[in-house]
């Protein structure tokens, strides 16, 4: 099945066209009938007999993008005058930055930002360290941290090749919570290693993300440091998947009256992301779950199970089903799929029960494809943007940590993961719910503060702060 032009893999031409009618027209024919999306024209200048215009358009993949050029450079009356990747140009530097809260303009400011009297607040969290929450850069911080071992669907490709990621996950941190985060990503794979840096660094923030730490690492570093740290710890590849599937999944059931108890789950996939989501749907009061690895599925006494897995599967799968996903497939009535493209059809789907819930959550290509699946699922959902019904974790850590951090939490606790999940999904009002509309679009900027006020009340509820 051939691949959608998508922003992922957009190049900028600019273009100088000569200044007759049709020119810009062929060139648009000819990069419509090589297969390229014309997304914008950005520039637009007229000298003379010439026409010169900045033209950015989607492409399948790279050698789809240098192809797209190639047509461009054939075309008489069009000169290609410089060609870009618009992804790789947005890297360039780096997407973030440091900027100042306050101004240095005069010896007066000097005095207060900095020596002598930046003495006096040292001395002050000196005498009582919970000020560090006050007057510190901690009150408003995250670190996001990674080993590079787990990165997207790439796997283990190094710290500095992880960089660019982590990066993104600091601009969503800003862009959609006005939380200050900033990347860490260390050189080393060892567990030990790792939690003995992040405890030593972690004076200097309020709150740690750990993202892309492959596991069974990932749940050894978490569930450390939730125990040596007073600040909120957060496997985002684990938690914040899980509370976006479960908030899918709330809107999904509504949509063919269902209850959780009455339903069936299949997940394929378990790692980090999957063993999560079966634990939220477990404590939601979901009926029957059944994990599938690349062995078959999960159950009590199985081989090849890690320390992780061995918990999922003696708290799932209570009559211990045996077989491969196609075989546990039968009779379910939700798919959820954290795994591998390509896993299932559509005559898998046909073995479940009539109309079932498919999440097809492989990055960047999803277990099976929506078009596969229409007609089939009642709801179809993926990771990728330019399906419906993304489960983006972007809907619930910005608001999770500006929950945490609103009300000084000293960790995230299980109630504040499902309070985080119940807001995703009220954000999406009844009566705008369809199959294509199960989760608000990532650009709503109502999300975050809705999930952090309910990440807040939940966090005092349990008793989770610290004043």
């Amino acid at each position: 099945m051939s691949k959608v032009p998508t922003a992922a893999y957009s190049i900028g031409l600019k273009i100088v066209l000569d200044n007759v009618p049709g020119t810009l027209g062929r060139f648009a024919v000819a990069i419509g009938e090589a297969g390229g999306n014309i997304a914008g024209a950005t520039g637009f200048e007229a000298k003379g007999p010439s026409v010169s215009r900045t033209i950015d358009i989607h492409a399948r993949d790279e050698a789809h993008g240098r192809k797209l050029v190639e047509v461009a450079e054939t075309l008489s009356g069009v000169t290609v005058v410089e060609w870009w990747d618009r992804t790789f140009r947005i890297h360039e530097g780096g997407k973030i930055e440091v900027l100042p809260l306050c101004g240095v303009a005069d010896a007066h400011d000097l005095a207060m930002a900095y020596t002598p009297g930046v003495a006096r607040v040292c001395m002050a969290i000196h005498d009582d360290v919970a000020k560090a929450h006050e007057y510190t850069i901690k009150k408003n911080t995250v670190a996001i941290v990674s080993d590079g071992t787990a990165v997207l669907g790439l796997g283990d490709i190094g710290p500095e090749a992880a960089m660019p990621v982590m990066e993104g996950k600091a601009l969503l941190f800003k862009e959609f919570a006005g939380v200050d985060g900033f990347p860490i990503c260390l050189d080393t794979k060892d567990p030990d290693e790792i939690i003995e840096t992040v405890e030593r660094i972690a004076p200097t923030f309020g709150g740690i993300n750990l993202e892309d730490i492959a596991a069974p690492a990932c749940f050894t570093i978490e569930d450390t440091l939730k125990e040596r740290l007073d600040i909120p710890v957060f496997h985002d590849d684990q938690h914040g998947t899980a509370v976006v599937t479960l908030a899918g999944l709330t809107n999904s059931l509504k949509l063919i009256d269902k209850k959780p108890e009455d339903c069936s789950v299949v997940i394929s996939g378990m790692g980090a992301a999957g063993l999560a989501i079966g634990k939220i749907l477990r404590d939601a009061g979901y009926g029957e779950l059944v994990g599938v690895d690349s062995t078959g599925s999960v159950y009590s006494g199985r081989d090849r199970l890690n320390f992780a897995k061995e918990w999922f599967a003696e708290h799932t799968n209570p009559d211990r089903k045996a077989g491969t996903l196609q075989d546990v497939l039968e009779g379910a009535d939700i798919f959820i799929g954290v795994s591998a493209a390509d896993l299932i059809d559509a005559s898998d789907l046909r073995k479940m029960v009539p109309n079932p819930i498919v999440f097809a959550m492989a990055n960047p290509d999803p277990e099976i494809r929506p078009e596969a699946a229409d007609g089939l699922a009642a709801v179809m959902a993926t990771g990728r943007s330019d399906f419906p019904n993304q489960i983006n974790n972007v809907l619930a850590f910005p608001g999770i940590f500006r929950g945490a951090f609103d009300v000084g939490a000293h960790s995230i606790t299980e109630s504040m993961k499902v309070a985080a999940a119940h807001a995703i999904a009220a954000t999406v009002d009844e009566n705008d719910l369809t199959p294509n509309f199960v989760v608000p679009s990532v650009f709503d900027h109502t999300v975050a503060p809705a999930v952090a006020a309910a990440v807040a009340n939940a966090a005092v509820i349990d008793g989770a702060v610290r004043y």
